[in-house]
């Protein structure tokens, strides 16, 4: 669930964990972000919804999309500067469907919406959730389904929801750190037994590694990021209960523009193809795929 989560930029590292990939939102830089994960999975132009698109988009051929990287694995920067992750693969497979170029544009997160009802932007690419007040500002093409997921040291078992004296690492100014942990550990203290040993890090690589190390039992994080960290670790972590807290990512664009329906179909048309599960099984993250994309999706 990005923002309000405030999760920030971790790639991947030889076995252990992630390292932050490091990267600056100057607003207004573009360039088309090669696949990252899904490379190989072949995708073919739909000439009927090519032939939906808005007349500005078919006739430049490219879609533009702003977006705001520090979050792996959705949207982040590899070392070399170009932009990476779930979210790129998925809409540069989108972007085939329709036969044009996804144009991505780095942004502040919060000019993104505002670009797009200007008409700026075509889409927005940022780990949006989806949400009732959002979408009383643009329209939403939902994606993919995220909550709060907490990993544990493989072999070791850990309840979320009985973790009453252990240490759980989380990032520094999430949810994670502020409401969701605090609220388990005041719920163990309510029932007389000990309080949950909140351990903070800078950033959730660090968190990471801690789980890893043994440094503590566990950690909770928006679970994109978990499952990615769980990918990158080479066995040394596995998920701690279910994912919880759920809520839609979706793809803003204008309110009432046609390129919506355009986008839902796109999505869909990859999801029955089988595409669109390779490209989040690519990135560790299909525990939140979804078997059906809409408009306007929000729980609340």
């Amino acid at each position: 669930m990005r923002r309000p989560r405030l999760i920030t930029t971790i790639a991947a590292t030889a076995l252990v964990a992630l390292t932050a990939a490091g990267c600056t939102n100057s607003e207004g830089t573009s360039g088309t972000a090669p696949s990252a994960g899904a490379s190989s999975i072949a995708v073919s132009k739909n000439d009927a919804l090519a032939a939906q698109l808005p007349d500005k988009i078919k006739s430049s051929g490219r879609l533009v999309v702003g977006v705001n990287v520090p979050y792996s694995p959705n949207e982040f920067k590899d070392p070399s500067g170009k932009i990476v992750g779930f979210d790129v693969d998925l809409v540069n497979a989108i972007a085939k469907t329709l036969g044009v170029t996804a144009e991505y544009k780095e942004s502040d997160f919060a000019k993104i919406i505002p670009a797009v009802q200007q008409g700026t932007y075509d889409m927005g690419m940022s780990s949006f959730t989806d949400s009732k007040e959002r979408e009383q500002q643009v329209d939403f093409v939902t994606y993919y389904s995220a909550g709060v997921q907490w990993a544990a040291p493989a072999g070791k078992s850990v309840d979320p929801n009985n973790a009453c004296g252990l240490r759980v690492a989380v990032q520094s100014d999430t949810t994670e750190d502020t409401d969701e942990v605090p609220a388990k550990s005041k719920a163990c203290t309510d029932a007389g037994k000990p309080a949950i040993d909140k351990v903070k890090f800078d950033s959730q690589a660090d968190a990471t590694n801690a789980v890893v190390l043994g440094k503590v039992d566990a950690m909770s994080a928006d679970s994109p990021v978990t499952a990615y960290a769980i990918k990158q670790s080479g066995g040394k972590l596995a998920t701690a209960g279910a994912v919880f807290d759920s809520a839609p990512y979706g793809y803003p664009v204008a309110k009432g523009s046609p390129l919506g329906p355009v986008l839902q179909k796109a999505v869909q048309s990859l999801i029955d193809s089988g595409a669109y599960l390779e490209i989040t099984k690519s990135w560790g993250v299909q525990a939140g795929a979804i078997p059906t994309a809409v408009i306007n999706g929000a729980i609340n």
